[in-house]
C-alpha cells in the first residue's frame, strides 16, 4: 500500500513538472536562443523547479555554513544522491550557473533544451567529448558563469546511496583555473525520491542541503589536485555522517 502511494506520488510529480515545463515552453524556447540567455534560463529553470516540487509537497531547506560571495565564480561540487539534486542545487545557487552531465540527457523532454542551450553534455567513454565538454566549462566560467558538476558522476545504485568515489577532473579544472570549490552536501533527498521512480517512487518530505565555504585554489599546483578531491570528499563525507548520526 505504501510503495502504490509513493508511486502515484512520482507520477504526480512527473505530470506536475511536465505541466509547467510546458506551459513555460514558449519563454524557455525564445530564452534558448538569446545570445544571453543563461540568466533567464536560469530563472525559468527555477520557476519549474519551485512549481513542481510544492505542488507535489517537497520542499527545500537550504543552510548555508557562512555567507557566500555569489559575485564571484565557482565549480560546485555536490554529492549526487537523488534526481532531485538537481532541483535543490538550483535553489541553493544565487548566481547565473549551469551544470555538466550525462549526455543522454540532450535527449530528454525536459532536460534536453538546457542541455541544448546553457548547460554542458559529456560523454564520459569519450576522451574527445569529455575534453570538449571541460573546454567549455573553462569558457563558461571565463564568463563569469558558476559551473555544476556532480563528481561522483552518477547516482549510486546501492539503497541506501552511498557517498561514491569522487572523479579528478573537477579539481584539475579548478586548480587550472584557480576557480573556488563550493561544496554542497545533499543531506537525504533520497528519502523523498531515489531512483526514477519505477522502484521506489517519491513522497512528500523536507529535503535538507548544506552548502560549505569555499575551498580556494588560488595557491595550489596541478599537484594537489589529488588533495583537493579528498579534501571536499572529506568535507561531503562528515556533513552526512553528521546527519546520519543526528
Amino acid at each position: 500500500m505504501i510503495l502504490a502511494l509513493k508511486k502515484f506520488h512520482r507520477l504526480l510529480y512527473r505530470l506536475s513538472i511536465s505541466f509547467i515545463f510546458y506551459l513555460l515552453y514558449p519563454f524557455i524556447c525564445y530564452a534558448s536562443k538569446k545570445p544571453s540567455r543563461y540568466p533567464m534560463m536560469n530563472r525559468l529553470r527555477k520557476m519549474c523547479a519551485a512549481f513542481s516540487s510544492t505542488t507535489t509537497g517537497i520542499f527545500y531547506k537550504i543552510q548555508y555554513e557562512q555567507p557566500i560571495d555569489w559575485s564571484r565564480t565557482y565549480i560546485v561540487c555536490p554529492n549526487h544522491i537523488s534526481n532531485l539534486d538537481i532541483m535543490s542545487v538550483s535553489k541553493a545557487l544565487k548566481n547565473t550557473f549551469c551544470f555538466m552531465g550525462k549526455h543522454e540527457l540532450l535527449y530528454n523532454p525536459l532536460l534536453g533544451i538546457f542541455f541544448r542551450s546553457i548547460d554542458i553534455p559529456v560523454n564520459r567513454e569519450s576522451k574527445m567529448s569529455s575534453y570538449k565538454a571541460f573546454k567549455q566549462t573553462g569558457e563558461r566560467l571565463a564568463q563569469g558563469m558558476s559551473v555544476v558538476i556532480f563528481p561522483e558522476g552518477t547516482i549510486s545504485k546501492d539503497y541506501p546511496p552511498q557517498l561514491q568515489e569522487f572523479k579528478n577532473g573537477p579539481f584539475r579544472l579548478a586548480i587550472d583555473l584557480k576557480i573556488p570549490i563550493l561544496p554542497i552536501s545533499s543531506l537525504d533527498t533520497w528519502k523523498v525520491m531515489w531512483d526514477s521512480g519505477g522502484v521506489y517512487g517519491s513522497r512528500p518530505g523536507i529535503c535538507h542541503i548544506f552548502v560549505h565555504k569555499p575551498i580556494e585554489t588560488a595557491n595550489m599546483t596541478v599537484e594537489d589536485a589529488d588533495l583537493l578531491k579528498d579534501e571536499v570528499y572529506n568535507v561531503v563525507k562528515k556533513k552526512l555522517d553528521e546527519n546520519e548520526h543526528r
